[in-house]
């Protein structure tokens, strides 16, 4: 058996830490948070804090505004962005910039929205919601939390999904590449993407071992870097096939019916679907509500930790917002009505071979980062409630130590391998059976578009700030409130209706690109 840390202390505490301590357990939850802030005084004073602890008793938190920045880009310049070309592809060139740019309008007032119910009550010296649920909880309570929680955790899951597949289709464009620069085009160079799966499924099961989201930053910095890098590099293929073409293809309106492309012939009825499948995958693209609050919790203060929020989400859905749009708007002007689902996999582009293969590498490497960033917030959520639920049992509570050369201890706990484990797995299964990266997205996004993204962040405002019901401003939230509904309803009956007429021609476990 392995030797038991005996330096943590329980897992399970309703009392301050002693802070003469320096560590605590990963999986430690507050049983009464309420009576710990009682006990502590106001965020602002600088007497409240001590070396190690924060006002809550818990270990110093060190995140600032650039790691905050570097977790919301690795959340939302991810995989989504390769198929924008697509999306703006289905819309036209008026109406597909056009939703872009209200998607950031809208994810940007949702964010700041929510940023603010981080704190219970006051924004500043409020009791903390560590997570999403915390915070629904907290300020709505009764069903809506479990209705929150389903909805968020299957997102979560269901990115991780998405992120699987992603990463192994890049994985083959590179294989891809060197086939067609090789065969010089004569080889259609199909493969299975099943290994390309197990592969990404593997090194996700090593990183996700690392014990929670606030330890990962690094990870994050550099998903963001790679995420930059790829965006990129499309936009500049684009700009060059554009200027090698002589002009910018593409129509007012998009995709015409009568085109022939890759799952044949458009209909009236599929360009209807199309479009609307369009609007999921630009607000997939545009996701990360959900783990809003994860990350605002990793943030030091003072100052207030909505306001380095508010300042982190300006800035990066601003920067992602102009990547976007260049990134669509050049993949549409240079392909057209027939842009790839995927920019740099769908291989609208061929030459030069050398550099799509980074870009394509620096997809994966980010997708490795961000199925992270995503899936902790799972991982944490189902640890601390089987702590909480089974707080004897050794199995799950109980960290022991394991010598590393040159490395120090590595404290391991046998529910947290098996459990993480025991995820990735079944999400590379699930991966293998639905492997439709532009419908996949657009279920995504058009799952966690409204409810995450709108409804709770504009309940909770309205709720803490005491909003009267007919006034200019709670009319004004409940329309914005309404059309996003009517956004996501129709994104996933777009996407839905993708899927079936996916599935016709598809046999599991076979699927080759």
């Amino acid at each position: 058996m392995l030797p038991r840390s005996r330096t943590l202390p329980p897992r399970l505490t309703n009392i301050l830490i002693d802070q003469a301590s320096n560590k605590r357990h990963y999986l430690q939850v507050d049983i009464e948070p309420t009576k710990v802030h009682r006990e502590t005084k106001a965020i602002n004073s600088a007497e409240s804090y001590s070396k190690c602890f924060d006002d809550d008793g818990r270990v110093k938190r060190t995140g600032t505004f650039w790691t905050a920045t570097s977790h919301i880009i690795t959340a939302v310049i991810g995989s989504g962005v390769l198929s924008l070309a697509w999306a703006i592809a289905q819309l036209g060139w008026i109406v597909g910039p056009a939703v872009m740019v209200l998607f950031a309008l809208v994810i940007h007032l949702a964010s700041n929205l929510l940023s603010q119910c981080y704190r219970s009550g006051d924004s500043v010296t409020g009791t903390r919601n560590y997570t999403y649920m915390n915070a629904v909880k907290s300020t709505l309570g009764g069903k809506k939390v479990t209705i929150c929680g389903l909805i968020q955790y299957l997102n979560l899951a269901g990115t991780a999904i998405g992120y699987t597949i992603a990463a192994s289709v890049s994985m083959m464009a590179i294989k891809r590449s060197n086939c067609f620069h090789k065969s010089g085009g004569k080889d259609p160079c199909h493969m299975s993407a099943t290994g390309y799966m197990i592969a990404f499924g593997v090194i996700e099961v090593i990183l996700s071992q690392i014990p929670d989201l606030d330890q990962v930053w690094w990870l994050s910095i550099v998903a963001a870097i790679m995420s930059f890098t790829y965006s990129a590099v499309g936009l500049a293929l684009g700009i060059v096939q554009v200027a090698e073409n002589g002009k910018f293809k593409g129509s007012l309106t998009g995709i015409s019916i009568g085109t022939v492309t890759q799952s044949g012939t458009v209909t009236s009825t599929q360009k209807l679907w199309r479009s609307m499948q369009a609007l999921g995958a630009i607000a997939f693209a545009y996701n990360f509500s959900m783990i809003l609050i994860e990350i605002q919790d990793t943030i030091r203060s003072p100052p207030a930790e909505h306001k380095t929020m508010k300042k982190a989400t300006s800035l990066s859905i601003a920067t992602t917002t102009v990547f976007y749009i260049l990134c669509g708007c050049m993949g549409y002007a240079a392909f057209g009505d027939l842009a790839p689902g995927n920019l740099l996999t769908g291989f609208g582009f061929y030459n030069p071979y050398w550099l799509l293969d980074i870009a394509n590498l620096a997809i994966v490497v980010h997708l490795v980062g961000a199925y992270q960033v995503y899936c902790q917030p799972l991982f944490a959520f189902v640890e601390k409630w089987t702590a909480h639920k089974w707080s004897k049992s050794e199995f799950i509570t109980e960290e022991y130590e394991i010598p590393l050369p040159f490395r120090g201890v590595y404290q391991i706990n046998f529910f947290r391998l098996f459990w993480r484990t025991a995820f990735v797995v079944t999400v590379t299964l699930i991966a293998m059976l639905l492997p439709f990266f532009n419908d996949v997205v657009g279920i995504l996004g058009a799952l966690g578009f409204w409810p995450l993204t709108v409804y709770f962040p504009v309940a909770m405002y309205m709720k803490q700030k005491k909003i009267v019901r007919w006034t200019s401003r709670w009319v004004g939230l409940q329309i914005l409130s309404l059309a996003c509904l009517l956004v996501s309803v129709a994104a996933a009956i777009g996407s839905v209706a993708g899927v079936i007429l996916d599935t016709k021609a598809y046999k599991p476990f076979k699927t080759t690109y």
